[in-house]
């Protein structure tokens, strides 16, 4: 029996070897696996969290902001992006600092585990896994006072670079953005340290 369960871990080490390598070199014999596409979860989001996407609007963000602190009259907003989404989500916080004056900013990199699996086309071939790590970043903007201590922190821009605009004009855009989570095909799960640096960026931990 031991013998084997040692062949059976054995095959499937060797069938993970095999797919790092067909994957560096594509075409070679990937048509042998097919990817299990798995139902994304649904995600509870809070009122005050705006979710970038790659393909949503900066427009529509700022748009999302403006409801939150004018007509919801929040003070805090949360910013939250993953994958390819990161440079948007940068973008969106710097408009929307530039759009509301006073707000205070804690920026926090982190990064996901997602594990795809793909299943054999063929007899004798063992399911094959592969873990991946994918960047996530989390931005709070607040018009109250934040952890000063924090590495990510942000004090409030210069009053003379905000320009604010009427909160009737920016609330017309187009709500929160189109297109769903970039990266989240497969099973995440967050992990715990993690490092920031640039504008908008920073240290902090997950």
């Amino acid at each position: 029996r031991s013998h084997q369960a040692s062949n059976t871990g054995w095959r499937a080490r060797a069938q993970r070897r095999v797919l790092r390598r067909e994957r560096a070199q594509p075409g070679l014999a990937m048509n042998k696996y097919r990817k299990i596409i798995k139902p994304k979860e649904a995600l509870v989001k809070d009122d005050e969290e705006i979710r970038v996407t790659a393909a949503g609007s900066v427009s529509a963000y700022v748009s999302r902001a403006a409801k939150l602190f004018n007509e919801m009259e929040k003070t805090c907003l949360t910013i939250t992006g993953t994958g390819n989404a990161l440079t948007k989500a940068v973008t969106a916080a710097e408009v929307i600092k530039r759009r509301f004056k006073g707000l205070h900013q804690i920026t926090t990199l982190s990064s996901l585990e997602i594990v795809d699996e793909y299943e054999p086309l063929e007899e004798g071939l063992e399911p094959v896994w592969e873990t991946r790590n994918l960047p996530a970043m989390v931005i709070i903007l607040s018009k109250e006072a934040l952890d000063t201590a924090d590495p990510g922190y942000q004090e409030p821009l210069d009053e003379s670079l905000v320009i604010e605009v009427d909160p009737e004009e920016l609330i017309k855009g187009k709500g929160r953005g189109k297109g769903g989570d970039d990266g989240e095909d497969g099973e995440g799960k967050g992990k715990g340290k993690s490092k920031g640096k640039g504008k908008g960026k920073g240290k902090g931990k997950g």
